[in-house]
């Protein structure tokens, strides 16, 4: 089926964290079970990482949608350079 990804833009300086809830993104693929949507980091954030919030300071290439509803996944800004609305993909 198809998956729909709605992603919304997020501003953050050097330093800040972001957690991702299912506002930022949220996606569904036509099943029953949304839970198990795998997200895949095919293009890492520029200035910063996709961290679970257990394992802080450690990049992660893939999350699940269940990792998102239970807010464990957050975006970490680390540049200050070019510091503002960065697409979380």
């Amino acid at each position: 089926g198809d998956i729909v990804l709605l992603a919304k833009p997020v501003t953050l300086t050097e330093g800040d964290r972001v957690t991702l809830t299912t506002d930022v993104p949220v996606a569904t693929d036509g099943t029953s079970k949304p839970e198990k949507l795998l997200y895949a980091v095919s293009l890492p954030p520029v200035h910063g990482q996709i961290e679970h919030i257990n394992y802080p300071g450690v990049p992660i290439s893939s999350y699940r949608q269940l990792d998102v509803v239970a807010q464990k996944v957050s975006h970490v800004h680390d540049n200050s350079h070019g510091a503002g609305k960065e697409p979380l993909r």
